[in-house]
């Protein structure tokens, strides 16, 4: 793999970790507690109210699972290790890094 296609593997990687942060900053507000209060909510309200907050809390915990993703396919490219299998240490081909440049597996290790 070339420089310039780590190069830009790298602002690839770089933009998708702004994006889930931005993203991350906006959706914290729905992982808040629900309130319980009877009098203000009713019952069917209270329980959408749970339902969204747990959606909410299984996005954030997805795009905390992708941001380590990220990272760590960062890392890899700092240690010269990206586009290459973590497990048999041959080359990830250039096919599979574009649909997701965060893979560390080779198709033939990721079976």
């Amino acid at each position: 793999m070339t420089n310039e296609e780590i190069a830009t593997f790298r602002a690839m990687l770089e933009q998708m970790l702004r994006d889930l942060e931005q993203d991350s900053l906006r959706g914290a507000e729905g992982t808040e507690t629900v309130i319980l209060d009877q009098q203000s909510v009713g019952r069917l309200s209270r329980m959408d109210a749970l339902q969204q907050q747990a959606m909410a809390k299984a996005t954030q915990a997805r795009r905390a699972g992708q941001a380590t993703r990220i990272r760590a396919a960062l890392a890899r490219i700092e240690e010269g290790e990206f586009g290459y299998c973590t497990e048999c240490g041959d080359e990830i081909a250039h096919g599979r890094l574009d649909l997701d440049p965060t893979t560390p597996t080779c198709i033939s290790c990721a079976r």
